[in-house]
């Protein structure tokens, strides 16, 4: 490479950026659309909550995947197929009629697409472009899940208070449909395919095209895993994560804030605050993680969620500045836990470690499906949101204890 050009790597990760960017504003947009489908469509809050555990069960189990089926069919081709699924996905519910298409498309479609556009292709995309700056540049990727909200759900709102939630839904399927070409142009899966090394290291042939089932070797590792205390800990405390942010909040709190008089526009912009603090948060929870012992770390994380979720039935009374003052706490470590777990699985598993959090990933997306069908069941039930929330306060509070009982010493039993 002539001195003076952009090296390559930061091309794909500006592109993956955008689609990790694009995919986490796809697949949270579905919270917006809650009152609008009770309003068309006469469904129950808890039928539509179940499309929405479906989507997030969906993108969990995605993930211990997604590395193998790069490294069978490419990142390119995946994010390709990926995008024109959502976008077709997207479309089509448009059509919709009945609660169990709904549960198909956004439910199956567009969460299995979008999961595989996640946390695991911003590790591939980090590990195998980047030498030199492999930690800044994992960092940022993972920052792109809070910055997709950020753009698209105010945006969205505005667009389904104004025109309907059809309108806001083609917008979706016209900006992943806009995606593919960019992709299909910028991307490509090793540097050796551009004949470079990676950013800051030494040239490197490109990894074989592995022809095996990509599906095996994750079920091995999860094997391996599971006879180990700290798979459980991790698991389970990354779970009650899931449970407290995608489940709780990310898709019930436009809902609750409804609820309460506060309109749908309102209610994102506060969602789009703890994106932008998320960004801050999950930064300095990196830099954090390196001087200071994990456990600890996740600790505070979960206890300082805890409260603050506990406390959130009294903030939606308060009033608007309440919520904001919630929004810059809950934002500063809603990915705060990702950094801890991330070097906690690492120095458990060692070589595993990546499909491991893989799997750890999963539990994370199953907690918030739990919980995204369990909140929108309480609140039928109840007809308001105190159970759900104080419910996952409580929760985050024994995360809290959970995570100093990690030992995080290598201690895999092989087979």
């Amino acid at each position: 490479m002539r001195p003076g050009r952009i090296h390559y790597a930061w091309v794909v990760a500006a592109v993956t950026f955008l689609a990790l960017l694009a995919s986490a504003g796809f697949r949270s947009t579905v919270g917006l659309f809650i009152v609008p489908f009770e309003a068309d469509f006469g469904w129950t809050r808890d039928q539509v909550s179940l499309a929405i555990s479906i989507n997030l069960v969906c993108y969990g189990l995605m993930a211990p995947f997604s590395a193998a089926i790069v490294n069978r069919f490419g990142a390119r081709r995946m994010m390709i197929v990926s995008l024109a699924v959502v976008a077709a996905g997207a479309g089509l519910t448009t059509t919709m009629t009945a609660v169990w298409q709904l549960d198909a498309l956004w439910g199956v479609a567009i969460g299995s697409a979008t999961g595989a556009i996640s946390i695991p292709l911003s590790a591939i995309v980090a590990t195998r472009w980047f030498t030199r700056y492999r930690g800044l540049v994992t960092g940022l990727l993972a920052a792109s899940f809070a910055t997709g909200n950020l753009i698209f759900l105010p945006l969205l709102a505005w667009i389904t208070t104004a025109h309907g939630w059809r309108s806001a839904v083609w917008v979706v399927t016209i900006c992943a449909a806009a995606m593919i070409p960019l992709v299909a142009l910028l991307m490509r899966d090793h540097p050796a395919d551009v004949g470079l090394a990676p950013y800051g290291g030494e040239v490197e042939a490109a990894a074989p095209v592995r022809h095996g089932n990509p599906f095996r070797a994750p079920f091995t590792v999860l094997k391996r895993a599971v006879r180990v205390r700290d798979f459980w800990l991790l698991a389970g405390t990354f779970f009650i994560c899931g449970w407290t942010t995608n489940g709780a909040v990310q898709t019930h709190f436009v809902p609750a804030a409804h609820d309460h008089g506060i309109s749908e526009v309102s209610a994102a912009s506060v969602l789009a605050v703890i994106g932008v603090f998320d960004i801050l948060g999950s930064t300095a929870s990196g830099w954090l993680t390196d001087r200071v012992d994990p456990r600890r770390l996740l600790f505070v994380y979960y206890a300082l969620r805890g409260l603050s979720l506990a406390a959130l039935p009294l903030f939606l009374e308060t009033g608007h500045a309440a919520l904001i003052a919630f929004a810059v706490v809950y934002g500063l470590d809603w990915v705060a836990t990702v950094p801890p777990t991330v070097i906690l699985t690492h120095r458990a598993f060692g070589p595993d470690a990546g499909v491991v959090f893989g799997w750890i990933f999963c539990s994370h997306m199953l907690g918030g499906a739990a919980a995204a069908w369990l909140a929108g069941y309480m609140r039928v039930v109840s007809d308001d949101y105190f159970v759900a929330f104080v419910g996952g306060g409580i929760l985050a509070v024994l995360a809290a204890f959970g995570s100093l009982a990690i030992v995080g010493r290598p201690r895999v039993a092989h087979t």
